[in-house]
């Protein structure tokens, strides 16, 4: 299987300012063949009997090449490849247009999301890795350095730098102490295990909102593009990024022990975006990442040997008594403990939620997906 290991690159001054002039170009390109694409997407629908084909991301780089470098000379300051790679994600977003998966691609701003990517003689070493045009980057964490990456992805969170690759890599099969486990999600609570464990969630944001609150506040006044402004704002994108990464780390501890502990693992098929419409519950939802959970759930259960058993989102799994498998006909959220009044069985409701999942292990099949649209009174 193939999977992507992004570590943070430790840089020189010299070696941040080729960064920075290598986002620079990839950014200047990405316009300008969406100037480009855009233009002739307008051409042809304003003139429907002499339409220009539209280009290739080969094409595109043709015409940068010719039109573009001869008056740009910077442009031969950094490796060639940071434009062609740009050209390449812009045509590949373009056909995911086209294809209804994504929206139409937008302009890149300066600051925004500054990355390229970079093909060539790229070599890995336990603490450094060597970039084109830009040579030995050290690193703060060891490299798989007995690969060999036909590419490299160089980004920029705040002011901190990170190199992207992926590469193959065989399945490691871990013993699993627990054969079914449902896991149930909710917001007082990050996770509730069928085996009655509950790992609470880092609440992060909800932790440092007054910090950031102040930071803006502080901000409101200063004049846009100044000196002052600046640093205003590398302290905000400093301090989401700390908020990102507790919530990531959080995460990835709870998915890492449940691919390689669980051999069977059972979740429900969440609706986020509708239970973000819930304006009550939109700002928890956010702090705790569910769909990042799942995202990494996938990919760690390919990688450990284990299966993944993904419920439809209309399973009553929290109106049903996990004893009896009475139905109950309304299950209000500020109701923490369920009563059966048929049995009379009392549970946490995230904890009967989560029996009820592990019980579904044997009775659905594998990722048994529900529909696009959600209830959001069923959020636990």
């Amino acid at each position: 299987m193939r999977i992507g290991f992004k570590t943070e690159l430790n840089p020189n001054n010299r070696q941040r300012s080729s960064f920075a002039r290598h986002a620079g170009i990839a950014r200047h390109a990405w316009n300008w063949g969406l100037g480009i694409t855009l233009g002739i997407l307008e051409h042809n629908k304003t003139n429907p009997d002499n339409k220009i084909k539209f280009p290739t991301g080969i094409d595109l780089h043709k015409w940068l090449v010719a039109l573009v470098k001869p008056e740009n000379q910077w442009y031969y300051e950094s490796s060639k490849s940071a434009p062609q790679n740009a050209l390449r994600n812009l045509a590949l977003a373009w056909r995911r247009c086209f294809k209804k998966i994504s929206k139409q691609p937008r302009f890149k701003k300066k600051g925004r999301d500054d990355s390229f990517t970079l093909d060539g003689s790229i070599k890995l070493e336990p603490f450094r890795v060597k970039l084109p045009r830009i040579g030995w980057v050290r690193t703060f964490e060891r490299l798989p350095h007995n690969i060999k990456p036909k590419s490299v992805t160089v980004s920029r969170k705040a002011d901190r730098w990170f190199v992207s690759l992926s590469f193959e890599t065989s399945p490691d099969l871990t013993p699993k102490t627990v054969d079914v486990v449902g896991v149930d999600l909710g917001v007082k609570s990050l996770a509730t295990l069928s085996t009655s464990e509950v790992f609470e969630g880092a609440k992060s944001y909800r932790k440092l909102e007054s910090k950031l609150s102040r930071l803006q506040w502080l901000n409101r006044r200063k004049l846009m593009g100044s000196a002052n402004w600046k640093k205003a704002q590398l302290k905000i994108a400093k301090l989401h990024q700390k908020i990102a990464n507790i919530r990531k780390d959080t995460l990835h501890k709870l998915t890492t022990y449940l691919a390689k502990n669980h051999s069977r693992i059972v979740i429900e098929n969440l609706n986020v975006k509708g239970l973000m419409a819930n304006r009550k519950l939109a700002k928890a939802i956010c702090d705790m990442g569910f769909y990042e959970f799942r995202r990494q759930l996938e990919y760690k259960c390919e990688l450990y040997g284990s299966e993944l058993i993904v419920v439809s989102r209309w399973e009553p799994s929290t109106k049903r008594c996990s004893n009896c498998g009475h139905l109950k006909e309304m299950m209000p959220l500020q109701a923490r403990v369920y009563h059966c009044q048929k049995c009379g069985f009392q549970c946490d409701r995230d904890l009967n939620a989560a029996r009820n999942l592990a019980a579904l292990a044997g009775s659905l099949p594998v990722s048994a997906y529900g529909s696009d649209s959600a209830d959001t009174s069923e959020m636990k």
